[in-house]
Order: structure tokens, then C-alpha cells, then sequence
């Protein structure tokens, strides 16, 4: 099984880590080349895919390299550019999908509406490692190290997470962040001196999955305790992936069936992915109470139990 990193060369924050990346030892240059995406072989578990599109354009290449070669993809990693309205630097982490869009939406960062990819089991444990060598080269305080939420494409069908430097073309460029990004995968992969960290396994005595559900963009709730006791997390689904209609003036408590919208898609495709990349876990929905008005936190909770969904409090992930 083997690990996909994907770069493209329209991005400097996509490219520049990646070329970083083949600076470390035991690359082969170059590897197979397919559909005009350069490849680059370390081992027999790592190979770096680089391609010349937006990072977020090619669809299922996780499903294409195994067909071109014959080796079972595990997980793929993209870099990319993070662009925010605060223009502040930052490096940040997350996983994809959009699953609450409905079919014949728009789509316009890629993806395909009402669909999720496996989040990558490692998130959690590699914002912690990512914070680790941000620090050791004075990347911080300047450097913001958080999550984001659930997002755009491209399709995949494996456990699938995007790294990003940003938010504005110089920091982009920037090379020390490039390095840190290098790093972050070739230490999370256990290509350094210490194991590969983030591997999930159905025996892993914490079994517990945090799936984050309301809350902003960049989901500070949910961060605290995933930084705090090193959870394992899903998608995250913020306050806008959550489309509920106000029930307005209807008499008595509004149930669940009743409030249009597709936030109960969205959750059930969320949930079922992550259930996906954490075989044999329990997966806890952790709701940012603060973000909700009663009548939608109620009807978040109502469906939650309909569909065998337990709600996790802070505590329950220690």
C-alpha cells in the first residue's frame, strides 16, 4: 500500500513543499508517468504525484494510480495554497468533501455535491507534530497552526487530508514554510527518526472518533480538545455545511423531519465517511452548543439519535 502526495505547479505553497520534499534521501527520479502527471517513487510506500491543473481538478487519483500501476493506494496527501479574508499567515489542515450540496448543485471548488472523503485518521495527531516543527523554526507566534472544516474537492474515494500554507502569495512563497510542510510529511510518515504517527488500527485501545459538528471555519471548539487530548477526528462540518431551514412561528417544539435544508444529509455523509477511514471506532459527534439557536441544536440532537449517532462530551475523549 502506498501513500499519494499531490503538488501542482500553479501553486508555490502546492510545489515548493513538494520540492522540499524530494530534497530527502531515497527518491527515484523520475517515476511513471500518466494522463501528463510527473510521478516520484521512495520505498515502496511513498510516491509524489505532480501535476500542472488547480490542486483541486483532478478527480480520482487515487483510483487512476492504481490502475496504472497496480498498487493499492492507502491515503493521499494534497498540498495547496490557503487563502482567508484576514490575509494572516497560517498553516492548516483538513479534510474534504462537500456533502451538503445537492445534486445538480454548483460545485465550485471541485468535488462532487453530497459526497465526502474518508478524512485521514493522521489529522488530529499531525496538527500536533505540525505545531512541534512550526515552534522549532520560528514559525510561531507569526504562523496561526489550526484545522479547518470540511471543503471543496477533488474526488477520492481514500483517507484524504490537505495541508495548506497561507493566506496570501508572500507567504505562499515562503520557504521556511515550504520546509516545515516537508517535514510535517516526511516525520508523520515515519521517514525520519521516530514511527510514522496517525495510523489507525481497530485495536487501538481509543477507540473514540471525534466528528465536529458547528462552529466556524476554522472550528476552535472541536481544535481545543482534539490539541488538548490528542483525539482522533473526522470531518468537521461548520455552521454553513449545515444548510437548516427556520422553522419560524410553528407551535411546539419543531422536530427534526420537519426543518428543511440538507444539514441531515450532510451529517449522515459526514458521519459515514469518517465511520469509513476509522473501522471499528466509535464515533462521537462533538456539537459546538455556542454556535447553534435551541431549536436547531434540538433538531441536530433529535437526528443524531434517530440514526445511532451518540453526541460525545469534551470529557468522553480524554
Amino acid at each position: 500500500m502506498v501513500t499519494l502526495v499531490v503538488a501542482t505547479t500553479l501553486d508555490p505553497a502546492s510545489i515548493n513543499p513538494a520540492k522540499a520534499l524530494l530534497t530527502m534521501p531515497g527518491w527515484h527520479h523520475p517515476g511513471l508517468v500518466f494522463d501528463g502527471i510527473r510521478s516520484f517513487i521512495n520505498g515502496d510506500k511513498l510516491r509524489l504525484l505532480e501535476h500542472d491543473k488547480s490542486i483541486i481538478a483532478e478527480d480520482d487519483l487515487d483510483q487512476r494510480w492504481e490502475n496504472a500501476t497496480g498498487e493499492r493506494v492507502d491515503e493521499i496527501i494534497f498540498l495547496s495554497k490557503h487563502t482567508a479574508v484576514s490575509n494572516l499567515p497560517a498553516l492548516t489542515i483538513h479534510p474534504i468533501g462537500i456533502p451538503h450540496l445537492k445534486e445538480g448543485d454548483e460545485a465550485p471548488q471541485g468535488g462532487r455535491p453530497g459526497w465526502a472523503a474518508p478524512p485521514s485518521p493522521r489529522m488530529g495527531q499531525w496538527l500536533i507534530l505540525l505545531k512541534k516543527i512550526a515552534q522549532s523554526h520560528n514559525l510561531i507566534p507569526e504562523f496561526e497552526i489550526t484545522l479547518e472544516a470540511t471543503h471543496h474537492g477533488p474526488v477520492t474515494s481514500k483517507p484524504t487530508m490537505f495541508i495548506e500554507i497561507g493566506s496570501t502569495e508572500d507567504y505562499w512563497k515562503r520557504e521556511d514554510a515550504a520546509q516545515v510542510i516537508a517535514l510535517l510529511v516526511w516525520e508523520g510518515l515515519g521517514f525520519g527518526e521516530e514511527a510514522s504517527i496517525g495510523n489507525w488500527s481497530s485495536k487501538s485501545e481509543r477507540k473514540k472518533v471525534l466528528l465536529g459538528i458547528g462552529g466556524g471555519h476554522y472550528v476552535p471548539r472541536h481544535m481545543d480538545i482534539i490539541l488538548k487530548d490528542g483525539a482522533w477526528v473526522g470531518h468537521l462540518l461548520s455552521g454553513y455545511s449545515l444548510p437548516m431551514e427556520d422553522p419560524g412561528q410553528s407551535k411546539g417544539k419543531p422536530r427534526a423531519e420537519d426543518i428543511g435544508g440538507t444539514w441531515k444529509q450532510a451529517i449522515k455523509v459526514a458521519f459515514d465517511a469518517t465511520e469509513a477511514a476509522f473501522p471499528g471506532g466509535e464515533i462521537l459527534a462533538h456539537l459546538d452548543q455556542k454556535s447553534f439557536k435551541s431549536w436547531q441544536k434540538n433538531a441536530i440532537i433529535e437526528f443524531l439519535g434517530q440514526q445511532n449517532i451518540k453526541v460525545g462530551k469534551p470529557a468522553d475523549f480524554h
